[in-house]
């Protein structure tokens, strides 16, 4: 008899990972709150295509994408913005969210996967500290194992037993409180720039874009703090003084989310549980990208799950998916997320500095499809911090920079030292200590 494999929720990594898994053999059920046809944002997204095929997920016809276009960076003063130069072979494509739903549900349903829409998540069942099912509110489901791919602020990771060591809730910035909506077009004139992104924008702290795209304009609006949509129109004043392209009328989305800008959660198995995507952060910690490395994790999870012939799903038998993932994706997420932290303490002045006098140049701005940076604002590496040492004469920012190098160094050791066994105790002393890596201190 088939196993039974639980997806709750309907994230991107949940989805290609039960596609795999239905064609495998297993009884797969995905559960998500939304409406067939209500699935993904109302906006676009960018990720590495690579990452379909690394999923055994089809490439969407040619007609539903295009490739992305070059940033241009734009610093708080915005004296000296830095655009991309993205090698032809790297580019990311761009799709609309609701066509990357409709590709993957599409796939895993071939497979054999069964889906129940309109059946929110509530939590977990669990016998002693396993879990073993879930409550809807429709009833309940139980099953062999369960997948979290319930999001960022996941109710089944929140109602997991303290004992199972692994982190509910996130922490002061550790997501953003993001606005994105589809304006019109108000002028006809090509941009010179037609995607900027902004640094610190207006003095706050957090980004913003704003992409010329054909007959409409795009605008985001990332905080750390929360605010509201009415307070969003208020911000996008300041962006309609620097792009006269951007309208002042919503044509698609219009409303906020929370996206995960943090290193990937230090534990994300327990017994018969999983976290994936969003409900395990596997987003670039500056600006939350995440399809691409959900989708390569989804590979990850199936293959540990098909590869357990004991077929208990412990957290013993699942920690093989955590170690491939943190080696081949996870480790390189905690430089960018220190990043992060350094620039939720920079001065939009120090920020001018660095972009004025070349520091953060085209080079360090690049973004390419490489599943380590894909969608991080820093392809952070030494020379970096060495050049910045040389050059910086403000004796604050310089400590801050070489505090930054030496964190990095302290990151990339804890990460090899992850236990490559699962054993409770010795996994949650180095998830504490590697969680302690990423406390932002004033």
């Amino acid at each position: 008899m088939a196993k039974k494999i639980i997806v709750a929720g309907g994230g991107h990594g949940g989805i290609a990972c039960a596609a795999q898994l239905a064609a495998a053999g297993y009884e797969v059920e995905v559960y998500e709150k939304h409406a067939r046809d209500q699935m993904g944002y109302d906006w676009t997204d960018i990720f590495d295509p690579k990452s379909l095929r690394y999923a055994h997920l089809p490439m969407p016809a040619r007609d539903k994408y295009e490739y992305k276009t070059n940033m241009t960076f734009i610093p708080p003063s915005g004296r000296t913005p830095v655009k991309q130069d993205v090698p032809e072979s790297e580019l990311e494509i761009k799709m609309e969210r609701r066509d990357i739903y409709d590709l993957i549900i599409t796939h895993a349903e071939k497979n054999g996967a069964k889906f129940f829409f309109s059946q929110a998540v509530t939590g977990a069942i669990l016998a002693g500290d396993r879990v073993i099912g879930i409550e809807t509110e429709k009833g309940q489901v139980f099953g062999d194992m369960v997948i979290d791919a319930c999001g960022c602020e996941s109710v089944l990771r929140a109602s997991l037993p303290d004992v199972c060591g692994i982190q509910k809730h996130t922490n002061a910035f550790e997501k953003f409180y993001v606005y994105r909506a589809f304006y019109n077009r108000a002028s006809e004139e090509e941009p010179e720039h037609p995607y900027k992104v902004y640094m610190l924008p207006n003095g706050r702290m957090g980004i913003g874009w704003v992409a010329c795209e054909g007959d409409y304009s795009d605008l985001l609006i990332g905080e750390f703090e929360p605010f509201t949509v009415e307070e969003a129109e208020q911000k996008a004043a300041f962006f309609r003084k620097d792009n006269p392209v951007l309208g002042d009328k919503v044509l698609r989305g219009g409303y906020m989310v929370e996206i995960p800008v943090r290193q990937p959660l230090s534990i994300m198995v327990a017994d018969g549980y999983a976290a994936i995507g969003d409900s395990a952060f596997m987003t670039v910690p500056i600006i939350g990208s995440g399809l691409a490395d959900a989708f390569k994790a989804s590979k990850m999870l199936a293959e540990t799950i098909i590869a357990d012939k004991s077929e208990t799903y412990s957290a013993e038998t699942l920690w093989p998916y955590q170690v491939k993932y943190y080696k081949a994706l996870g480790a390189g997420m905690a430089p960018l997320a220190l990043v992060k932290l350094l620039l939720a303490k920079i001065t939009p002045a120090q920020l001018d500095y660095l972009f004025d006098n070349g520091i953060l140049g085209a080079d360090e701005l690049t973004i390419t499809a490489d599943s380590t940076s894909l969608g991080s604002m820093l392809s952070f590496n030494p020379a970096l911090l060495a050049k910045a040492k040389s050059l910086i004469k403000d004796k604050e920012l310089t400590a801050m920079v070489l505090k930054l190098g030496k964190d990095i160094g302290r990151a990339a050791a804890v990460c090899a030292t992850m236990p490559k066994v699962y054993g409770r105790y010795p996994v949650q002393r180095w998830a504490k200590g590697y969680d302690k890596l990423f406390r932002l201190k004033k």
